[in-house]
């Protein structure tokens, strides 16, 4: 308790430490991004979408790379862990398409097209990099890598709300995917089975319950 509130007087005094400064740092900058990101799936297509989009996207960037190495950011040892992750995820992934199968009687899912095919491709290697390269580097100092693993997957997971299915799926998902990346630090053959992995969730579950795979405003808003 004495050690907490040394910290709480810290803060407001302007005496933190080095290490409290870059926690709180690191803090304010997941607020930043996770918030625009929530302010871009929340808003309708448009200029303000756009603009926190990018805003978003360019921040990831700025801070990924200014404070964590290559390594750090699971980006220079592309053969790591390849054999269980590829293993975990095709087990998973077979599930999925098990389950789709056995849920055909409740609608038929989204057809897919090889253009949105290959673009969700490398959006679903995009959020790697912000779930993995940033969101859990910035956490795992402040809370140690194996409770990171929760909660940057609970992060994500909040980014896929009001879809009931596809917020329990991102949270189970990314258990999986954090804790692989915290093992292994390697993003590329985790994006190669999330892509995969969504793809299937997309062509086997009933589309009147994914919404096309919407989040958001999306999702409410989504018209069959």
């Amino acid at each position: 308790m004495a050690s907490e509130s040394k910290t709480f007087i810290s803060v407001f005094s302007g005496q933190q430490t080095k290490s409290e400064s870059w926690q709180i740092r690191d803090f304010l900058e997941i607020a930043l991004v996770y918030g625009l990101i929530l302010i871009a799936i929340w808003t309708p297509q448009g200029r303000l979408n756009s603009i926190t989009s990018l805003a978003a996207a360019v921040l990831t960037l700025v801070f990924a790379f200014r404070s964590h190495s290559a390594r750090e950011l699971g980006l220079v040892r592309p053969f790591s862990g390849i054999l269980p992750i590829v293993s975990i995820g095709a087990l998973l992934i077979a599930i999925v398409a098990a389950a789709g199968f056995a849920l055909r009687s409740f609608g038929p899912p989204q057809p897919l097209p090889w253009n949105r095919a290959w673009q969700y491709g490398i959006w679903a290697l995009l959020q790697e990099f912000i779930l993995q390269s940033f969101l859990f580097v910035h956490l795992e100092k402040s809370l140690g890598s194996r409770r990171t693993v929760f909660y940057a997957a609970a992060l994500f997971a909040a980014a896929h709300i009001p879809s009931p299915l596809l917020t329990a799926l991102s949270f189970f998902g990314a258990l999986f995917f954090c804790e692989m990346f915290r093992r292994y630090r390697n993003i590329f053959p985790i994006g190669i089975v999330h892509a995969i992995l969504g793809l299937t969730v997309a062509a086997s579950l009933p589309d009147h319950w994914l919404h096309h795979m919407r989040v958001g405003l999306g999702f409410l808003n989504y018209r069959p």
